[in-house]
């Protein structure tokens, strides 16, 4: 990925761009305007059923500060389907693939060389399908989040999800390709206890299984310092409401966030693969603070005229010369001027490319989200449910005897009572979900036990 700055995460061992499924990375960039806007955490866990984690994430940072201001940086997140191992591959394929893509369409507009990327990843995904009978349906959702230097685009299939939490304004930015979601949509869903036998996690739309792939753009969003958005699979989505992950996305930096993310998810069965990625829009850069002049993009591919005008014109060339030397002066002439023309044509197209902006801050409206929205603030409700979590944990450790510094965990949970006491529900989750995720670490590192009951975690 040369200075892309780019990192794909699946589970396995340690590989170039790669990180193992249970191990966390966050950075907090800190010097010059493109790298010290924001903060990021991501982490992807296999769950408690799952044998394999077929879900994949990529991050891509900007190279350089004109690398920030064409492509910004990018952020995905795609869970795989199939038998054997082609969800987990086509994900892979899908987080390799984008962002290398991306960066490469430097003539396109950043939501037009998005939405490329992915449909070059469908064909990608799919011929690899077709050449292998154990491959073949395979997919992948993917979810994509490019942060410019004043504003989001989103480019997006299937159902993982994409949120902005803003002022305690927890939006979802992207619509479930779904079974569910298309029938809300168009106004088919049934009421009462009928919706609840339809099943939640059918997709609609995928990477992979057919050859052509219809992928949605949302945006562009105005960017503000203090923003921060949530990319993640239906593992994590199946497990909490969207209120709960706006109150903990609130309560927590990126990196204590994603770890309390998966270990709840994981606390309430774990029955998918988990990912979360967490970036935090730190600040906007004073000298960014309006819309920056575009940036023109250097013709590396020489002329633009189509060829067959190229052609043409030789070949109208070629009969004038020849009808020169057998005297016949009209037609030579008439030969001459279609070369002419064939000439002005190409020059028109080349000087068309030249005009054309290589404008990389496309503000032309895409989609129609957030097309969900609930309030995130942390409340008392959702701190009893951290507090009730934290208290399940503690009494089931006490009965499998677990060795545990309960030290720590006890000076969160008093420091949560001490703000619930004083109403600063932000803090109480903060430390709720800390002793969740220090319990659920400490938990790890208890020695295995033969037949011990998994359901203990099953909060």
């Amino acid at each position: 990925m040369g200075s892309l700055g780019g990192r794909i995460f699946k589970s396995g061992g340690w590989a170039p761009l790669r990180i193992a499924a249970n191990q966390m990375s966050e950075t907090a960039e800190s010097a010059g305007n493109w790298r010290g806007v924001l903060a990021h955490a991501e982490l992807t866990d296999v769950g408690l059923r799952r044998a394999n984690n077929q879900d994949s994430l990529a991050i891509a940072l900007a190279g350089d500060q004109q690398d920030w201001q064409r492509r910004g940086h990018l952020f995905m997140v795609a869970d795989g389907m199939g038998a054997h191992a082609a969800g987990e591959l086509a994900s892979k394929i899908a987080c390799e693939s984008i962002p290398h893509t991306y960066r490469k369409l430097l003539d396109r507009a950043p939501s037009d060389a998005l939405q490329q990327a992915m449909v070059m990843a469908n064909a990608s995904i799919h011929e690899r399908g077709q050449a292998n009978a154990e491959f073949q349906g395979m997919g992948t959702t993917c979810s994509a989040l490019v942060l410019l230097p004043t504003t989001a685009i989103v480019a997006h299939i299937g159902d993982s999800r994409v949120y902005r939490l803003r002022s305690n304004k927890f939006e979802q930015l992207t619509f479930d390709h779904s079974l569910v979601w298309e029938m809300m949509k168009a106004g088919q869903m049934p009421q009462g206890e009928v919706a609840s036998f339809i099943p939640k996690n059918i997709i609609t739309r995928s990477l992979g299984p057919h050859a052509d792939a219809q992928i949605d753009l949302e945006g562009p969003f105005p960017l503000a310092a203090g923003d921060r958005f949530l990319l993640c699979s239906d593992g994590l989505t199946g497990q909490l409401k969207d209120d709960e992950l706006g109150a903990i996305l609130s309560a927590l930096q990126p990196q204590d966030a994603v770890r309390a993310l998966v270990d709840i998810a994981n606390l309430r069965g774990g029955p998918d693969n988990i990912t979360a990625v967490v970036v935090e829009l730190v600040s906007v850069p004073v000298e960014q603070s309006q819309q920056p002049e575009p940036i023109a993009i250097a013709n590396d591919a020489g002329s633009s005229a189509h060829p067959a005008v190229w052609i043409l014109m030789a070949v109208f060339l070629l009969i004038a010369m020849g009808l020169t030397v057998t005297g016949r002066m009209i037609g030579a002439l008439v030969s001459g001027l279609l070369a002419g023309v064939m000439l002005v044509v190409a020059l028109v197209q080349n000087m068309l490319k030249a005009q054309l902006p290589g404008e990389l801050n496309s503000d032309r409206p895409l989609g129609s989200g957030p097309h969900a929205a609930c309030d995130g603030a942390p409340n008392a409700e959702r701190a009893a449910v951290l507090c009730q979590m934290a208290q399940q944990l503690r009494d089931a450790a006490k009965e499998e005897h677990w060795t545990l510094a309960w030290g720590r965990f006890n000076a969160h949970g008093e420091q949560a009572q001490m703000a619930i006491a004083a109403r600063d529900f932000t803090k109480a989750m903060r430390e709720y979900a800390l002793a969740i995720s220090f319990m659920m670490s400490e938990i790890r590192r208890q020695p295995a036990r033969k037949g011990r009951d998994r359901s203990v975690l099953d909060l």
